[in-house]
């Protein structure tokens, strides 16, 4: 059996193993990262906008302007979805299409004022639910998350 495999079994091996060993806590990380991410998309996007549109909206608003297949790239999906999402978007006021400067076939599409409204909203929910999370946890338990959050953004390039 693979150290990979023998890590994949769970808490009770890790004890044996080592809870520090980079191949244990990889997929300890993977899995909390994961199913907290998760939480925070559902938690926070409700009624107004799916997790995919807050997604696409984000893009928006962090890169500018952007043409429906340069989106679909981004996300990793065909660009009939990607429409889809797009259009929905735009059918709530969050989104507006022009014509490509560059090339009149393709439309550039933008975050729009109540796009960026609705974006801010659901961030600010999100970090009251993580908050509201955070706060039930010790004090100690916050500063070995607050040391966690700062090694994961200098691993993550940032």
């Amino acid at each position: 059996m693979s150290t990979i495999e023998t890590a994949d079994q769970g808490t009770a091996d890790q004890e044996a193993s080592g809870p520090t060993r980079p191949d244990v806590l990889a997929i300890d990380l993977r899995t909390a990262v994961m199913r907290t991410s998760r939480r925070l998309r559902v938690e926070a996007t409700g009624d107004v906008i799916t997790p995919g549109q807050y997604t696409v909206l984000a893009l928006l608003n962090g890169n500018g302007p952007s043409t429906l297949r340069a989106l679909a790239e981004s996300e990793h999906v065909q660009a009939p979805s990607m429409t889809r999402i797009v259009n929905a978007l735009s059918d709530q006021g969050f989104v507006s299409r022009s014509a490509h400067p560059d090339d009149g076939r393709q439309v550039r599409v933008d975050i729009t004022d109540a796009g960026k409204d609705v974006l801010a909203e659901a961030r600010n929910e999100r970090t009251a639910w993580l908050a509201q999370r955070l706060a039930g946890l010790s004090e100690e338990d916050r500063v070995i998350l607050s040391r966690a959050a700062g090694i994961m953004q200098k691993m993550s390039g940032r």
